[in-house]
């Protein structure tokens, strides 16, 4: 005898989820929350009860990754040991991982408009993450620094990793290394750059980093 049908469970997940086919599937975002819903048998209010609009859940995706790396990085053990930058490196390498595992639809999203400002509307509240994330490491090792004179910036550094953050996503965009490999080393790169800046001793990082984008530059022309 057949067991009766689990009745699938509403919630964010499961919406973002059929959201990101709907769009992959359509090459095309829902044109209303009637049609989103109509398709992905969902009813409005239990979409409702989760988003706002359709742009809300463009919003979340990013969101999502973010907080999804961070539950990531946070169930190691080993964690919390890491030095600031070590952590600035694990984020980096998993949130690209994680990039990649949806990479066809997160290319979707950033070429969706002609206009390449429209598209970074949705990363808005990851702009936040990110820059909270750095402020916390450039705190912590602020406070391992007896002078005041020798304490980094927070505003600016926390500026500096949003800017290094979408560097990288354009370079990821555009690699077609196998593997990502060149993404990889890039992350390596502008990590260990931005963290000589902080114990200003920058000058062979940053020629190092300069020699690499411009080889990359020269490939690509």
């Amino acid at each position: 005898m057949a067991s009766p049908k689990k009745k699938q469970t509403i919630d964010s997940h499961y919406i973002i989820t059929n959201y990101m086919n709907y769009a992959l599937e359509h090459d095309s975002y829902p044109k209303s929350v009637f049609k989103f819903c109509k398709e992905s048998k969902i009813k409005e209010e239990e979409f409702y009860s989760f988003f706002g609009s359709l742009d809300s859940v463009n919003k979340r995706i990013w969101n999502t990754f973010f907080s999804t790396t961070i539950d990531a990085m946070n169930s190691n053990e080993e964690y919390d040991k890491l030095s600031s930058k070590d952590k600035m490196l694990t984020f980096f390498y998993t949130f690209f991982e994680l990039l990649t595992l949806n990479r066809s639809y997160v290319l979707f999203a950033l070429k969706y408009h002609e206009m390449p400002l429209k598209n970074m509307g949705q990363l808005k509240g990851l702009r936040k993450h990110i820059k909270d994330f750095a402020k916390e490491l450039i705190e912590v090792d602020n406070d391992d620094k007896m002078f005041r004179i020798a304490k980094n910036p927070v505003a600016v550094y926390s500026e500096g990793a949003w800017l290094q953050f979408l560097f990288l996503l354009k370079f990821w965009m555009d690699d077609e290394s196998a593997g990502f490999e060149k993404t990889d080393i890039a992350i390596e790169k502008s990590v260990n750059t931005i963290f000589d800046l902080f114990d200003n001793t920058p000058l062979s990082s940053v020629l190092d980093f300069g020699k690499f984008l411009w080889k990359e530059k020269t490939m690509w022309n």
